[in-house]
């Protein structure tokens, strides 16, 4: 895959993992659009990387979607590399008397659903250009949870799952699927579950660009290649170091 002279959507792009993807992107030549649901953050990310087209919108509201979709086919028809970044995440223990399920619902919805819906109203441009991505950010949760990120857990597992299935779907079209595994990861997002020891937003960029360049479909960046090898051999150990036991 081609990582210069594309058009690029980032969903979630104002801050953390999606703010360093689309600076590795336009230093690229790339014409890079990010999106947020926070207009002020989404305007002070503009500003840091020049050329970059802010669009404000909710990739979990349904009518944020469609007016998106619709912008992307008029103004952006050259569009063909899909970032799918946006995320929620709620640190809480199930064994309390939590909000599990309005959490589980709310993760479900946005790391899971949306991108199903995203990707399925832009398919159509993607397999119209010559060679086209869809990227799936996702996490070393996907496939070894963690249990005080369980239900975020869960939504990756699940999104882990589709990107396989729609990865065989697509073998036969431009389009391309590659899912990107990142661990622990230092930004504002993570700053709950200890962020500050994780990896820089940077150096999964930089693993990401590599990927593309690459075909690497399975991006397992830092640890998560550890976790993931360990989930394989033994299971249930790759499961008491997910959870520090």
């Amino acid at each position: 895959m081609k990582t210069s002279n594309n058009t690029i959507l980032i969903t979630g792009g104002s801050a953390g993992i999606g703010f360093e993807i689309a600076k590795q992107f336009v230093s690229k030549s790339n014409k890079v659009i990010i999106t947020g649901r926070d207009e002020n953050r989404l305007k002070y990310a503009a500003e840091q990387l020049p050329g970059v087209i802010p669009i404000v919108s909710d990739i979990s509201n349904e009518e944020d979607v469609e007016n998106l979709v619709s912008k992307l086919y008029s103004e952006y028809p050259q569009l063909n590399i899909v970032i799918n970044n946006a995320g929620k995440a709620y640190l809480h223990n199930l064994s309390e008397n939590t909000q599990s399920f309005d959490y589980a619902q709310a993760e479900i919805l946005t790391n899971y659903l949306s991108i199903i819906r995203l990707n399925e109203k832009l398919l159509p441009i993607l397999k119209n250009q010559p060679e086209s991505a869809i990227v799936q950010v996702s996490s070393v949760v996907a496939f070894v949870p963690n249990h005080k990120l369980s239900t975020y857990s869960a939504s990756k597992a699940a999104l882990h799952s589709y990107s396989q299935s729609i990865r065989i779907s697509l073998e036969n079209t431009s389009v391309k699927v590659y899912e990107l595994m990142p661990p622990l990861v230092n930004t504002d997002f993570s700053k709950e579950i200890g962020g500050e020891n994780g990896i820089s937003p940077q150096a999964v960029a930089e693993e990401l660009i590599h990927s593309l360049k690459n075909d690497i479909y399975e991006i397992h960046v830092g640890q998560t290649a550890y976790i993931y090898d360990l989930s394989k051999s033994s299971p249930a150990d790759a499961l008491l170091a997910m959870n520090g036991r």
